[in-house]
């Protein structure tokens, strides 16, 4: 059983969550096996060699200019908060809104805006979010390769101080802290119904919890979630390897931060057969919901043992591995049972 550590009343409570693993990669071996285990894992020596990373370990001048030479032109996604909101990017009040606004905006002016406001009181928060640079600036992508993640385009996170409420993601993310320190709370997928997260039609998913201050008589579920957190504290050269689905709370610490992150591996099709499983079983009589809990629990997931070994393997049919042609062939079946039942 986990013990269940001191609920946070302030940002330094979360300090006492047990450490993310450090380990350093010397090949693409070695990530693979990271990749592979399913774990959270801080990944040092990953990028020392980036002119970018030596940029930002000078300072916000100077990892500006480095990008100001990189910038083609194209317009940047920007995220602000008004002073109030103390850099929360969270839901507002009614859950359909944030308390961040987006725009597009010139990279040169953004920067120069985000310098601008490092240690002025009562400042709001100004944030580069999500900008795609092998489609804005190219020649980081050249400058400053990932060799573990050929093909793979790179994304820029850079601004004040950004507290981002949890929230998780369909893809592998390898995150790479280029200027400032950054604190994940990590959470296991399994973590979802103690998190209350917020409403599916508003992207992305948020807690309403606040790690940093949580309300357990509001959201009494959560004291489990914090018990099975992780802390993941990142100094500029350090990377952090988030499988899928693991649900994080980031803040970052410093009044300038960049980092660069890569996603991966995800796919539509799991959140698309959960959507499907929601409208084929939820409504159903406890009785048909017991039949297919087990079918799936027996059949997808393999918690029940063999339980095919008895049928031939030429007639398994989808119950029995997929060769490429046979998954082809059930999208097929789907997609026209769909078509049949609109």
């Amino acid at each position: 059983m986990v013990e269940p550590v001191r609920l946070a009343r302030d940002p330094a409570a979360l300090d006492s969550l047990p450490l993310v693993e450090r380990r350093c990669v010397t090949d693409a071996e070695d990530f693979a096996a990271i990749v592979a285990a399913g774990e959270p894992v801080i990944v040092q020596r990953l990028f020392d060699t980036w002119p970018a990373l030596a940029a930002g370990i000078q300072g916000p001048a100077t990892l500006g200019g480095y990008f100001r030479r990189l910038d083609r032109g194209a317009p940047v996604p920007v995220m602000e908060a008004p002073a109030r909101h103390k850099g929360q990017f969270a839901y507002g009040p009614d859950r359909r809104e944030f308390t961040f606004t987006k725009r597009q905006a010139p990279l040169g002016a953004t920067l120069d805006r985000i310098e601008a406001l490092i240690g002025q009181p009562d400042a709001p928060t100004v944030a580069i979010q999500m900008l795609r640079l092998d489609q804005a600036m190219p020649d980081f992508v050249e400058h400053n390769a990932m060799p573990l993640l050929p093909g793979i385009g790179p994304r820029l996170w850079l601004g004040g101080a950004v507290l981002t409420r949890t929230h998780n993601d369909r893809d592998h993310n390898l995150a790479c802290v280029l200027a400032g320190r950054r604190r994940f709370v990590l959470f296991p997928p399994d973590q979802v119904s103690n998190l209350y997260v917020g409403p599916p039609d508003t992207p992305p998913r948020l807690s309403l919890v606040d790690p940093e201050a949580p309300d357990l008589a509001r959201f009494p579920r959560y004291a489990e979630a914090i018990a099975a957190a992780r802390l993941a504290l990142l100094e500029p050269g350090e990377a952090l390897f988030m499988p899928r689905y693991w649900w994080h709370h980031v803040t970052s610490l410093d009044p300038y931060n960049a980092m660069v992150n890569y996603w991966w591996g995800g796919s539509e099709e799991p959140n698309d057969a959960f959507l499907t499983a929601l409208l084929a079983f939820r409504d159903l009589p406890p009785g048909e919901r017991d039949y297919w809990r087990e079918m799936v629990a027996a059949y997808v997931f393999a918690e029940r043992g063999d339980v095919l070994s008895h049928i031939p393997a030429p007639l398994q049919g989808p119950l029995g591995p997929f060769s490429p042609s046979a998954r082809a062939a059930l999208r097929k079946q789907l997609r026209a049972a769909a078509l049949k039942s609109s």
